[in-house]
């Protein structure tokens, strides 16, 4: 292998679905200020609002995702602007 080309910090990584709290480690040079105690060891780790546990291709059910809190967000963000060109 090639030397100076793999970044240095490759380490173990807690990923957490904040869905349904399931837990995965997995090699990652992700930065992250929280910590977890998995199995008795502590792990930087990265929320995620869905995995491979709650996915709805690998799960078979459906889920709601709730849009409309982040339509209304950019509607109010850019109200003042769409408003002009409607002028």
């Amino acid at each position: 292998m090639k030397k100076g080309i793999h970044p240095e910090n490759y380490r173990l990584v807690a990923f957490k679905d904040m869905s349904n709290d399931n837990v995965f480690l997995t090699k990652s040079t992700v930065a992250t200020k929280e910590t977890i105690t998995f199995e008795g060891v502590e792990y930087p780790v990265v929320k995620v609002e869905i995995s491979n546990t709650s996915h709805p291709y690998y799960t078979g059910k459906m889920k709601l995702v709730d849009t409309a809190g982040r339509v209304d967000k950019f509607m109010n963000r850019y109200k003042d602007h769409m408003d002009k060109k409607k002028k």
